[in-house]
């Protein structure tokens, strides 16, 4: 029960975030990514925002034996730079780019553009799909 709490806790907060800094919102999104014609830096200082705080945790966890909830830290162990993971960057910067929307912020914009959302939200699950079929 504690976790769901911590859970829901740590959702509700990250999805205020989104609302609050415009991330939702793929007119901004796209404003951001538009840097030759009428840029909208304001997704600059989210993001700035966000790599302040990370590398805040990051100090933090190196000094922690364990996390406050939890038994162990998960951490990722590979480190490698591949071509998967660049084709996986490219293809999320291009979908990023086009429809304004990651994955996170389009779960949240299905309460303020339903359809919007729900079309990209569609196509990254078929996008997915299609992947796992080929991958195997």
């Amino acid at each position: 029960m504690r976790q769901l709490i911590i859970s829901l806790l740590s959702g509700g907060l990250f999805g205020a975030g989104l609302a609050i800094s415009g991330m939702m919102d793929p007119k901004r999104v796209r404003g951001f990514l538009d840097i030759r014609g009428d840029w909208d830096p304001t997704l600059a200082f989210v993001m700035g925002g966000a790599i302040l705080v990370m590398a805040a945790a990051w100090l933090l966890q190196k000094r922690l034996l364990k996390p406050v909830f939890a038994s162990a830290f998960y951490l990722p162990d590979k480190q490698l730079i591949d071509r998967k993971l660049i084709g996986g960057a490219v293809l999320f910067g291009i979908g990023w780019g086009l429809a304004g929307l990651c994955p996170g912020p389009a779960f949240g914009a299905l309460l303020v553009e339903p359809l919007s959302a729900a079309l990209f939200l569609g196509g990254m699950l078929a996008g997915m799909a299609l992947h796992r079929a080929i991958r195997m």
